[in-house]
């Protein structure tokens, strides 16, 4: 859990629980992983246990929400970081139900539930047509494959907002058909994969999405290039480079930075965009 989050899209963090299951290639270098081995917790698995917290930890969301409405104003809370909120595993089912009536008790806090099991999800909130205003949900669609089979479960959803997490980006993506209709997606956020095992993302495919969000006036969030970024910044020649194809057989070097030195821009733009206009209610 973080206040005032260092992730770019949300202004804090908050986990149930940590730990989880790798579903597909996003997770293969999973950073929620390698973060929980850093701190000395094996939490990755199906017959690894979860990491649960007491009562203190989920008084923090409460506390966000008086500041949030003392100052007139909303947060976004991201949730989970370090797990998936809707994992089938018996357990996590009460804190499930512990963690619907805290979205309830938040109303200035705009809850992020990001998830590559959205199969799940309806089998797991509460609500059926009318949710909270202040749930948005999302997917993880780090290529065309998952996007094709998760995406159009995001749909189905009735949350106020349907996001889309492009990162790792790991190929190509045609989210053409599903950014346009009164069923649609309402934001995409795109990024490259960090840390010392990433794969590199190659700058077209980011460019083809803003592309596509800029067409069909969908809100477009560029996190990261991650530990690769094109060889514009003059790097030393000791860094190690890798070469991708562009359009129409053009090679495109990238270099090995690190996130930080990476950066965020695209195009000497950095895409912060947000959704600004929530099915049913209008929202700052």
């Amino acid at each position: 859990m973080a206040k005032d989050s260092a992730i770019e899209w949300t202004h804090h963090t908050f986990n149930p629980w940590w730990g989880c299951t790798k579903v597909s290639p996003g997770c293969k270098n999973c950073y929620a992983q390698t973060f929980a081995h850093r701190v000395g917790r094996d939490l990755w698995g199906p017959r690894v246990a979860r990491l649960f917290f007491g009562d203190a930890h989920w008084r923090e969301p409460l506390k966000w929400n008086a500041e949030a409405t003392s100052a007139g104003a909303r947060r976004r809370v991201f949730c989970a970081s370090m797990a998936d909120v809707f994992e089938n595993r018996s357990e996590l089912i009460s804190l499930r139900e512990r963690l619907w009536k805290l979205i309830t008790a938040t109303p200035a806090l705009d809850w992020l539930l990001l998830t590559k099991r959205p199969e799940r999800v309806l089998k797991c909130v509460p609500w059926r047509d009318l949710w909270p205003a202040n749930v948005w949900v999302g997917v993880t669609a780090e290529n065309q494959h998952w996007a094709q089979e998760r995406i159009p479960l995001l749909l189905e959803l009735p949350a106020a907002v349907r996001f889309l997490s492009c990162e790792p980006l790991l190929g190509p993506l045609d989210l053409s058909p599903w950014l346009k209709g009164a069923r649609r997606v309402d934001w995409v956020i795109a990024g490259g994969e960090s840390g010392h095992k990433a794969r590199p993302m190659n700058p077209e495919w980011a460019r083809m999405i803003r592309n596509q969000c800029l067409s069909a006036h969908v809100p477009f969030h560029f996190k990261q290039w991650g530990h690769w970024r094109p060889d514009d910044l003059a790097a030393a020649p000791t860094r190690k480079r890798v070469e991708v194809e562009g359009a129409k057989g053009r090679v495109i070097t990238l270099v090995r930075l690190g996130k930080h030195a990476a950066g965020r821009d695209l195009d000497g733009k950095t895409w912060d965009e947000l959704p600004l206009r929530y099915r049913g209610m209008a929202k700052a």
